[in-house]
């Protein structure tokens, strides 16, 4: 327990934490403060630039293993069966509709890769050890609940059309996620060193401003939609994460992973998207509240799991022998 909690003081300290919560701060007073949208975009396409390339230097340094295909695969079947879980938890105990229940799911069963971020600058912070290919993993779990959740949404075939499905294979950030992590795997340990000076010195600079950005959205989501948020709703947002981790910690222990990538996958598991998936149903489910499922997955999930859960989730992975 004392580990945990000074894992959870030491993050809520750091400069990253400290930034989002200026943001919501900023929000819920109403400010003007603001980040103009292409700046925060690029912001968006650096940090993945930078995850992914340092992930591929590091399989290349590493080495292809059977762990690795059994992360990959572990990633996308967990990916496909959060949501089914949290669709379950929603329609029995918030009164949602089975389409907004269906879209909230869909978030919980893909990924943030800003909370998967944070989570490595944790572990670099520690110096925890972990896999370089959990990046590749991050990109494998961005799909299979976008897909299980229009499924689950009255079956609608109909949601399977050209523009959503090439939504979902082309999303932005797994075109830069894999493409990063494919020319760091080219270019080796020598590529990451020849580019430093660029993508690993600023990182953490970047990280704090995006997370300013994201303090800023998520409060202004939770003004907007405060509505929808009522107590089971909000528990949601904070068992779900935990449920999830749970499995990932489960599942990373019984396909060896080393401690630092045990502690990756429950943070994966445990995430919420608000980028990639928010983007797919806009096209497949339009009809689902995006007051309800972006505010939620940023503005209780994502602050929770910053300053609670990753401490927890390290804690945990860093206990098992």
């Amino acid at each position: 327990m004392n580990s945990v909690l000074e894992l959870a003081f030491a993050n809520l300290t750091s400069p990253m934490i400290l930034f989002f919560v200026l943001g919501l701060a900023a929000a819920f007073l109403k400010s003007d403060l603001n980040i103009p949208e292409a700046i925060a975009k690029g912001m968006a396409l650096y940090l993945m630039m930078a995850i992914g390339f340092k992930g591929g230097a590091g399989v290349a340094e590493h080495g292809l293993d059977a762990t690795l295909f059994l992360a990959l695969a572990t990633g996308a079947l967990l990916s496909a069966l959060l949501p089914l879980i949290a669709f379950r938890f929603l329609i029995s105990t918030t009164g949602l509709s089975r389409v907004d229940a269906a879209a909230v799911a869909a978030h919980y069963g893909s990924i943030s890769i800003v909370t998967f971020l944070a989570a490595v600058q944790v572990l670099n912070s520690a110096g925890i050890a972990y896999e370089g290919y959990m990046v590749a993993v991050a990109a494998a779990m961005e799909t299979p609940a976008i897909v299980v959740a229009l499924w689950m949404a009255k079956g609608r075939a109909s949601s399977f059309n050209s523009a959503t499905m090439r939504e979902i294979a082309f999303n932005g950030s797994i075109v830069i996620l894999i493409g990063s992590f494919i020319i760091g795997g080219v270019t080796g340990k020598e590529g990451l060193q020849s580019i430093s000076a660029f993508i690993v010195d600023p990182f953490k600079g970047v990280l704090c401003l995006f997370l300013l950005d994201m303090g800023l959205i998520a409060g202004r989501g939770l003004l907007e939609g405060r509505r929808h948020f009522t107590p089971a709703v909000i528990g949601f947002g904070i068992y779900m994460p935990l449920v999830g981790a749970s499995l990932g910690l489960a599942a990373a222990m019984l396909i060896g992973l080393s401690p630092g990538g045990t502690a990756l996958l429950a943070t994966l598991c445990a995430s919420a998207s608000y980028i990639a998936v928010p983007a797919a149903m806009r096209l497949a489910l339009p009809e689902a509240k995006p007051s309800l499922y972006i505010p939620l997955s940023l503005g209780v999930t994502f602050p929770f799991n910053l300053s609670i859960g990753i401490p927890l989730y390290l804690s945990l992975a860093t206990a098992v022998p």
